[in-house]
Parts: C-alpha cells; structure tokens; sequence
C-alpha cells in the first residue's frame, strides 16, 4: 500500500479548518478537562474534522509532559472517531519521540511536529531532527509545522523522501511569495499545504497552494472558519474576503504586540461565552480590563451577529 492511499482520509481533512483548541484552567491552575472535551466537542458538532491539542493555541510550551499527554488522550476521547487528532510533539529529539509514540498508543492518527527551539538550527540538522521522529511513528501521519523562511522545498523534498508519512506541511512563515516557491520546489501535489498563520492569511496563501488552514479563531466561531474554508475551496475569494473582514478586528487583537495575547484573547472571549476560564499561563498574561472590552466589542456582533 502507497502512502497516498494509506493516508488519503487524513490528507482529505488536512484540506480544510484544522482547529487548535486552547487548554483551559480551572480556579487551582490545572488543566480542565471537563472544559476541554467540551471544547473539542463544540467545534466537532459545529463541522470540524480535524483537531490539534498541544498547539500554540494550546499553551503547548506552558504545559508539563503529563500535561500533554492528559490533553490528548481527552482530545482522543471527545473526538470518538468523529474528527482525526493531530498530536502536537515536539521538544528534543527523544521527548518528541516518546510524545509520538504515546500519540500513536492513544489512538491519535496524525502528529504535528513544533519547529525546534533551539539557538543553533542548520537546515540539515532540521531534516535529521524531523526524520527521526517520524520514522519512530510510520502509523502516523506527520505534519511539518515551518516557522523558519530557511527551511526550503529541496530540504523538505528530501525528508518527504526519507520518511513517506510526512504528509502536510503548516507553513507559517509571512511571507506567501516564498510559500509559494517552497510549495512547488517541494512538489505542490507531494503535501497537504497548510496556511499556518490562520484566517487573516488564508486568502493570500490559497491563491497560491494552500489547500487548508490552522485556527483558533474556530474555539470562538467555528461558523465563520468553516465558511472561509468552504469559499476558498470553491475559489469564491469574494466570499472569503467577507469572511476575513468580519474576523479581522479579533485576530488583529490577538497579533497585536508581537501575539503576545494570541491565547488570551481567545479565552477571554471563550469566558464571555461562560465556556471556560479566562486564566493563561506565563510568559502569557491575563488582558486588562481595556483590553476586555475591546474584545467584548470584537465578539460582538462580528463574530456572532448579536
């Protein structure tokens, strides 16, 4: 059996809205899980297929190895085969391995691998690091997440063909013109390309290859995502671009001052909604109260038309 047909479904869902769930607190710090299966099953119901727990949305480098693990298996869980699981791993090269094979155990079918924090990265090194892990996992489907613009279609040609499970790319570097030369020095047909920057670059990034994107936007709205998705697919950038006007004064305010409230801004409007707790943990910090009224104002109406 090829690759292609090994992997076909969960390349399917890779091409459409791939939700990073946030991870939520109770009122003692630890992680929720009650609230997070809850989470996982809105968007779930709402038409997603296909979820991330431990991305950055997740707080993946606030959370402990037990963390991570407890955050996938009720990931795993609340999805009941409904949506496919992609485990965020990552870390040095034997911590992501055992987080791959516990995604494997779990019943995860994909990983997503976090671009390696580390001082002193060379291209090569890059490979070798991601080759390792993948080969540790051929069950799985492994997604490359690409934050690095050094990271070119020939390096990503050579691990494609070193490890036939890496599937899909999440390239989040800003910059689509070079996106657009990674994609096709890769092979654009090789990967599921995903515009890993969310909705406000989705547009820029189809036109030339994506076929999918990440979101947390989705916790709050998933209506909106799953519309932007389907009018991309169907290349109605009009309707896209409507979609995009209407999310663009929240996801400005989670970009604003380098992301530093990326994850907060979600969950405070998540705690509007009374779906969970507001708390974040550092290097994150809670919003002011300004900067809460200002996503009260970004909700709504233009997220949820009240």
């Amino acid at each position: 059996m090829t690759s292609s047909s090994r992997f076909e479904e969960r390349k399917r869902r890779l091409s459409g809205v791939v939700a990073i769930p946030v991870t939520p607190f109770d009122a003692d710090g630890a992680v929720d899980p009650e609230s997070y299966a809850k989470l996982v099953d809105r968007v779930i119901i709402a038409g997603i297929e296909i979820v991330t727990p431990n991305g950055n949305t997740g707080e993946f480098y606030a959370l402990d190895e037990a963390e991570t693990r407890h955050c996938l298996e009720v990931t795993v869980k609340a999805a009941a085969e409904r949506a496919s699981v992609v485990a965020g791993v990552g870390h040095d090269v034997r911590t992501a391995i055992g987080a791959a094979r516990h995604a494997r155990e779990a019943g995860a079918g994909l990983i997503m691998i976090h671009q390696p924090v580390h001082p002193y990265v060379s291209a090569e090194g890059w490979v070798e690091y991601h080759r390792a892990i993948a080969a540790a996992v051929p069950e799985l489907g492994v997604v490359l997440y690409v934050r690095d613009a050094r990271i070119d279609g020939e390096r990503l040609a050579r691990l494609a063909d070193a490890a036939e499970n890496v599937i899909g790319v999440k390239y989040a570097v800003p910059d689509p013109v070079r996106f657009a030369s990674v994609a096709r020095d890769a092979g654009i047909d090789r990967f599921v390309w995903i515009a890993g920057l969310a909705e406000l670059s989705a547009p820029g990034y189809f036109a030339v290859g994506a076929t999918g994107f990440t979101s947390g936007l989705v916790n709050v709205a998933p209506s909106i995502s799953l519309e932007m998705s389907r009018a991309l697919r169907g290349g109605d950038f009009r309707g896209a671009m409507a979609c995009w006007e209407r999310v663009r004064p929240f996801e400005e305010l989670r970009a604003a001052d380098g992301n530093a409230n990326n994850v907060s801004v979600v969950k405070e409007a998540l705690a509007q909604l009374g779906l969970c707790r507001r708390d974040v943990r550092p290097p994150s910090r809670a919003l002011t109260a300004g900067e809460r009224e200002r996503v009260t104002g970004a909700v709504w109406p233009g997220l949820l038309g009240r």
